[in-house]
């Protein structure tokens, strides 16, 4: 038995925001303590707006107000863990204060993922202000992160894109399956929703066109360097969804490896992990069947040669790629059931239902 953590979560108003809200409304070992907005949200003396009138699905389920976020009146709330679905910015501006008094912070901007700070300035377009935090952050992606996230007080939740990526890819260099010698080409494709909540006539879905954008320097690239130990060369594609990623991505196999070794690399790295499914040969995945869900599917194959790799996966972007995998690190940090209020997992290993 747990005692109920006490939590916060700054950025309710965003798609992301609803989503941990109601992730977070169903934990057994949670109790919800505040939900924060920008500091506009609460001008000109007007109350605060209830999250269930922003999100009517919500509606019984989550009626909190919505506040104005500053570090004081988000620790007026005791908070044992908060969840910044925040810009950049305001993630590393409020981040500070939280963990000075005691709070783990869990953060869905990239304001605490890269480990460079000369970084920040190039690809997110500020100066990082707390630089030295950068070293303390453990990079949140459950199946990976090992025991560091058991004690973390800040986690750096990974991005929508490198979760896709990475997951697939960083087993394979590690196990020196992948030619590291030659890029990793990552084609991926994201529904309109990771663009944010905010108003823009190239999101609006009538306006969206499948099309690249952020050519050669998307600021998720050094993300998934990092994190996969590979030169990444990355375009991502914007798709007329409202949710979903699906990444293409090719590499070279290392000379004597072969896609069996591979294959079997994967299944044996997410033999225990509940939401990465390795998918039959000859079966691809799609959007579709994670949309909702936590999960992360997994399919590869290779051409004639047998040395050229294809690895396809697809996520959920507001789940595995935001919300739902903050929540998996929460429960990891906090002792509960990996998949504590995420619905579908695997639970029973692929021979055993065949």
């Amino acid at each position: 038995m747990h005692d109920r953590i006490r939590t916060v979560i700054v950025g309710a108003p965003g798609y992301t925001g609803a989503e941990l809200a109601s992730i977070l409304a169903a934990h057994p070992g949670v109790e919800l303590v505040g939900l924060f907005g920008s500091e506009r949200r609460a001008a000109g003396g007007t109350a605060p707006e209830l999250l269930s009138d922003l999100f009517p699905r919500l509606a019984g389920v989550v009626d909190l107000p919505v506040r104005a976020a500053d570090p004081a009146s988000i620790l007026a709330c005791a908070p044992d863990a908060v969840f910044l679905a925040t810009p950049h910015e305001a993630s590393e501006a409020l981040a500070p204060a939280l963990l000075a008094a005691g709070t783990v912070v869990l953060d869905l901007s990239a304001a605490f993922r890269l480990r460079d700070a000369a970084l920040y300035p190039r690809h997110y377009g500020f100066a990082h202000a707390h630089s030295a935090l950068l070293g303390d952050a453990v990079y949140g992606l459950p199946e990976l992160a090992g025991d560091a996230l058991r004690t973390a007080s800040l986690v750096a939740c990974p991005g929508c894109y490198p979760t896709s990526v990475i997951l697939p890819v960083r087993p394979l260099v590690d196990a020196g399956i992948i030619d590291r010698s030659r890029p990793v080409i990552v084609d991926s494709a994201s529904g309109v929703s990771g663009a944010g909540r905010g108003a823009a006539v190239k999101s609006l879905f009538c306006e969206v066109s499948l099309q690249p954008y952020g050519v050669l320097a998307h600021r998720h690239q050094p993300e998934m360097a990092q994190e996969t130990g590979a030169r990444v060369l990355f375009t991502p594609h914007l798709v007329a969804l409202d949710r979903g990623i699906l990444s293409t991505i090719h590499a070279e196999l290392a000379p004597g490896r072969t896609l069996d070794d591979a294959r079997a690399c994967l299944a044996s790295t997410y033999a225990g992990a509940p939401f990465v499914r390795l998918l039959p040969a000859g079966r691809w995945p799609s959007i579709a069947a994670v949309e909702r869900t936590n999960c992360c599917d997994i399919a590869l194959g290779t051409d004639d040669t047998g040395t050229h790799l294809v690895i396809s996966s697809a996520i959920d972007n507001l789940v595995k790629g935001a919300a739902g995998q903050a929540v998996q690190a929460f429960n990891v940090r906090f002792g509960f059931d990996e998949a504590a209020s995420l619905g579908l997992a695997r639970r029973i290993p692929a021979e055993a239902a065949s």
